[in-house]
């Protein structure tokens, strides 16, 4: 029979459902009457009183009719009706019984006042109540066709509180019992479910045979959630967490509760202005090249040149999902402005698309900052690391001269300062070739821009710190000593804009820094991270600590300390912050006899040719030494 009426339910339409609400409505007004009638005169009505009886039940159906329909009460869900509802239920049984006094003074029905006042009493305790049991029988009959699922709220606080009063009228969910660390609250009873203590979940699935946890401590640190909910995991229950109540179980699975990152927070100095007062009129009107647009340095760089209104923002990308990504960003960006962004799928090295792309787009400015800049990944591969960066660069540099360029600056690193890596090494190769270029282009400026390590950019430490945070990971440090300087990806965007703008147009090479101030110690980085995210360092003095930080030794080419110098020469620029160094270079010749070995390293891909070169040309660059030395 209940799987019969499950049937009958669930093929209702909304209207048939509204219109049993209503029929409910208007059949209880009689009904309150003859119950009224009862009490008041503490008899059964007999015969002859029900003669009486039937053109008053008539008036109350019509006059329940009117009430329900007015009010809209049968629109009111039953999972639903709550304070607000059983208020309008309220009204509804005043309006009816206020009508119905009206109707008995105007006729001869006799009916005392008492009597009248205790309909209306009678008529709203029925209509409540028949709501209430109408959902309860609702609810038995829906879960005749479907399974309900039993699981266990880990958490007898607020949220879990709130958590069992939203599943008290789930068709597919229900709640058996608690699960609560705090040992005062073991063995009570919240809303009818026993608390128990962690200690007894393996024993709770199998008396209830429920296979999920429902995590309902919001307020805990993640790293806690985490381990709680792979505690779980490994009993073989599936985990579900309510970070807060808004959102509800099932709606998405465990997520990362840490609070994001703000990188700004461990720069250990002040920041630049967000929005550097570089000079506008360097960028308006004028078609801008950006190599490497998909990177995070890159993409800051075309946000922040939107606001100097270019005619033009070619996007030069190797990654296509890259080159989609900030295409996509952009076109949303520059809605309602004149300035058109056109999309260029390449490589640096290939020459042919390089010159193609600057001719036909009629480039006025190119920022370089296409490059492999992840050093081990580099060091394990160095043919491509010094294509891409060295060569890459020169055949960059020699289409900007080819096409009439006015401006190229290159992106640079801290790393190219006496470089003890294949990628430093690479990175100050295509220093020298830009400043040996400058001397000798008669209508492109060339520049430079020397960064410190980007926060938050792909690659970076923050993001991998991050990470090993919420996996619940020791935090990997390759040195106890080991420093960085570090900026913001704003602050570097504006200093490569800040450095296209203070060039004089002929001549060049000089390479632009910021005034990072003293760097930053990695172990205080991944300790004030750790400290964010609400935990804390394990160690030796705090042995039952979240969070370990585990040294692993110093990688191949790695340094303990960077540098952003190589000579003392330091001038100052229209910006206190950035100042502007002028380094020597190599000659023509000696340039020249540089690319022509690395071309013949990497045409028939000699490495050790190739690291050969490295030594020869790239000043300071003294891997084993510096390596040695750290160990």
């Amino acid at each position: 029979m209940r799987r019969q009426l499950f049937h009958f339910v669930d093929r209702l339409s909304r209207q048939e459902k509204k219109l049993c609400l209503a029929l409910v409505d208007m059949l209880l007004a009689p009904i309150a009457y003859l119950v009224a009638w009862i009490l008041l005169y503490e008899a059964l009505p007999t015969g002859a009183i029900f003669q009486h009886f039937w053109p008053v039940a008539i008036t109350l159906l019509a006059l329940a009719a009117v009430g329900t329909i007015a009010l809209r009460m049968p629109n009111i869900k039953l999972n639903a009706y709550e304070t607000s509802g059983i208020l309008r239920t309220g009204v509804m049984a005043l309006l009816v019984t206020l009508s119905f006094s009206a109707v008995v003074a105007a006729s001869n029905l006799s009916f005392p006042r008492l009597g009248i006042i205790l309909f209306g009493l009678i008529f709203f305790l029925l209509a409540v109540g028949a709501r209430f049991a109408l959902l309860h029988m609702l609810l038995w009959i829906l879960r005749a066709g479907k399974q309900r699922q039993r699981v266990l709220i880990y958490g007898a606080g607020r949220t879990g509180m709130q958590l069992l009063a939203a599943l008290r009228t789930h068709n597919t969910i229900r709640p058996v019992a608690f699960i609560d660390d705090n040992p005062a609250l073991l063995s009570m009873s919240v809303g009818g479910l026993t608390i128990y203590g962690s200690d007894r979940i393996a024993d709770l699935t199998k008396r209830f045979d429920a296979d999920r946890v429902l995590l309902a401590m919001p307020s805990i640190p993640g790293m806690k959630l985490v381990k709680i909910a792979r505690k779980l995991q490994a009993m073989g229950l599936m985990v579900m967490s309510v970070p807060s109540f808004a959102q509800l179980v099932g709606v998405e699975q465990l997520v990362d509760t840490l609070a994001p990152v703000d990188p700004e927070k461990f720069l250990g100095r002040a920041q630049l202005e967000p929005s550097m007062p570089f000079a506008s009129e360097a960028y308006r009107g004028k078609t801008v090249l950006v190599t490497g647009a998909g990177g995070s340095v890159g993409t800051a760089l075309c946000q922040q040149l939107l606001a100097a209104k270019p005619a033009c923002i070619v996007l030069f990308e190797i990654s296509e999902i890259a080159l989609y990504t900030i295409e996509r960003m952009l076109t949303k960006l520059m809605s309602g402005t004149e300035t058109r962004v056109v999309a260029v799928l390449g490589s640096v090295t290939d020459s042919r698309v390089v010159r193609m792309t600057m001719k036909q787009h009629q480039v006025d400015i190119v920022f370089h900052a296409a490059a492999y800049k992840h050093v081990p990944l580099v060091e394990a591969n160095p043919i491509a690391g010094l294509a891409n960066n060295v060569l890459g660069t020169r055949t960059l540099a020699d289409a900007a001269i080819e096409t009439g360029v006015e401006k190229f600056v290159l992106i640079s690193t801290d790393k190219a300062v006496r470089p003890t890596n294949i990628m430093g090494a690479s990175k100050r190769l295509a220093e020298l070739v830009i400043q040996d270029l400058a001397k000798r282009s008669k209508c492109t400026h060339f520049s430079m821009v020397r960064f410190g390590n980007v926060l938050g950019s792909s690659g970076s430490v923050i993001p991998l710190f991050k990470a090993q945070i919420a996996n619940g990971e020791p935090i990997t440090l390759t040195h106890e000593d080991v420093t960085r300087f570090f900026m913001t990806i704003a602050e570097a965007a504006g200093l490569v804009l800040l450095a296209g703008s203070f060039s004089d147009g002929g001549g060049g090479g000089d390479v632009f820094v910021l005034d990072m101030g003293e760097p930053v110690k990695i172990r205080d980085l991944a300790r004030q991270m750790i400290e964010e995210a609400g935990l804390t360092v394990r160690d030796a003095e705090h042995p039952n600590g979240d969070i370990p930080i585990l040294v692993t030794g110093l990688r191949p080419g790695e340094k303990l300390h960077e540098e952003l110098l190589i000579g003392e020469r330091l001038l100052k620029t229209p910006h206190p912050k950035i100042l502007r160094a002028q380094e020597q270079s190599l000659t023509e010749l000696q340039m020249a006899s540089a690319l022509r070995a690395l071309r013949a390293a990497v045409a028939i891909g000699d490495a050790d040719a190739a690291r050969n070169v490295v030594v020869a040309f790239a000043d300071g660059y003294h891997l084993e030494e510096q390596f040695a030395a750290a160990q």
